[in-house]
């Protein structure tokens, strides 16, 4: 599952997300779970991204 921000007026998609990755990355660490469009990515104090958070957001 991949977490993703957009530009405003941005008209990426989650397929666009998948094969742009795709030509990068083997088939082990591609996004298999999908991409799911957030407002804002959760931080702490210190800047560091609170995975617990974002899982807790989607499940």
């Amino acid at each position: 599952m991949g977490f993703v921000v957009k530009k405003a007026g941005s008209k990426v998609s989650e397929k666009d997300i998948c094969d742009y990755l795709s030509e990068f990355v083997c088939t082990e660490k591609q996004l298999h779970g999908g991409v799911q469009f957030i407002d804002v990515i959760p931080k702490n104090v210190s800047g560091k991204i609170l995975r617990k958070k974002l899982r807790n957001m989607f499940e």
